[in-house]
C-alpha cells in the first residue's frame, strides 16, 4: 500500500504482480498530493488534510515551548534543556553565526519560528497517519519565503534609502565599466524575481521529491508482495527503510538551510554597500 492510501486515489489494495493489473494503477502520481476536503468544497472555502497537519504543527510547536518556558527554572528540567538546546542553536549556530549577535539578536525569535515550523512540516511525512509533508504543497514554502523576501525588502530600504537599496539589489560597482548595465540588470532580474522563487522552490522540490520516492517504494513493496515477486517486495521494503532514514536527515537540512538563507538575506539588507 501507498505511505498514505487516501491519498492515493486510484489505490487498490488487491492489485499485485501478476495479479491481473497493472502497475500503473497504483503507481504515485500527482494525485498522491491531491486532499478531499474534510470541511467544505473545493468550489469555496474549505479544509483538507495539509491544512489540518499546519494547525496542528502550529499547536504542537507553541505548545511544547510554552510547556518548556512557561515557567522557566535555573536548573533546568528535561523539557526545558531540550527546548534551549534546539534554540541556542538556531540563536548562534545560524544567526550569530550568519547577521551578527549585536544586529542579530533581534531576529532570533523570527528565525526560530521559521525552523521549528519548517522542520515540523516536513516532520508530518514520516509520522504514522499524518505521512505528508506540508511543505510538499508549494503554497506553504511560498508563504514562508514571502514573509522573508517582504522583511528583506524593507529592511534594505530602511537601512539604505531608496539610492542604497538600488545599488544593493543591482549589485551597483562602477568599476565594472562598460558591463554595468548588464550586470545590474542580471543582479536585479536575480535578487528582486530569482531569489524569492529558489527561497520557496528549494524547500518544496527537496519534500516533493522526497515523499515520492517514500510512496513508491512502499507501493512497490505492496505491489511485488506475491509469487515470485516477493524477493523484490523485500529489497522495496528495505529501500523504504533506508529512504524513511535519509528522509529525516533531509528534513531537518532542509529546515536549517530555509533559515540560513534567511539570515543571510537580512545580512545582506544589513550590510553596507562599498
Amino acid at each position: 500500500m501507498s505511505a498514505d492510501p487516501t491519498q492515493t486515489l486510484a489505490f487498490d489494495s488487491s492489485c499485485h504482480l501478476f495479479s491481473g493489473c497493472g502497475f500503473e494503477t497504483v503507481a504515485p502520481g500527482l494525485h498522491s498530493f491531491l486532499f478531499e476536503p474534510i470541511w467544505g468544497n473545493t468550489h469555496g472555502f474549505y479544509f483538507n488534510k495539509p491544512m489540518l497537519l499546519a494547525l496542528l504543527g502550529s499547536i504542537i510547536i507553541v505548545g511544547f515551548f510554552w510547556a518548556a518556558f512557561g515557567k522557566p527554572k535555573v536548573v533546568p528540567g528535561k523539557l526545558q534543556m531540550v527546548a534551549e538546546a534546539g534554540y541556542d542553536f538556531v540563536r548562534r549556530g545560524v544567526v550569530y553565526e550568519t547577521i551578527g549577535k549585536k544586529e542579530g539578536e533581534k531576529y532570533v525569535p523570527l528565525v526560530v519560528s521559521l525552523f521549528f515550523f519548517v522542520w515540523m512540516m516536513n516532520l508530518w511525512s514520516v509520522i504514522p497517519v499524518a505521512q505528508f509533508p506540508v511543505t510538499a504543497i508549494i503554497a506553504y514554502p511560498i508563504v514562508l519565503a514571502a514573509i522573508v523576501y517582504i522583511l528583506w525588502v524593507s529592511l534594505t530600504f530602511k537601512r539604505h534609502g531608496f539610492v542604497g537599496a538600488f545599488k544593493n539589489f543591482t549589485g551597483y560597482d562602477k568599476s565594472l565599466g562598460p558591463v554595468l548595465p548588464l550586470a545590474m540588470t542580471i543582479e536585479l532580474f536575480s535578487n528582486l524575481l530569482v531569489r524569492p522563487f529558489t527561497h520557496a522552490v528549494r524547500l518544496f522540490a527537496n519534500m516533493f521529491a522526497g515523499h515520492t520516492l517514500l510512496v513508491l517504494f512502499t507501493v512497490a513493496s505492496w505491489y511485488m508482495l506475491n509469487g515470485i515477486g516477493i524477493a523484490y517486495s523485500g529489497v522495496s521494503f528495505a529501500m523504504t527503510i533506508v529512504m524513511t532514514a535519509f528522509e529525516l536527515f533531509i528534513q531537518a537540512v532542509q529546515a536549517y538551510v530555509f533559515v540560513l538563507l534567511t539570515c543571510s538575506y537580512i545580512q545582506g539588507a544589513l550590510a553596507e554597500h562599498h
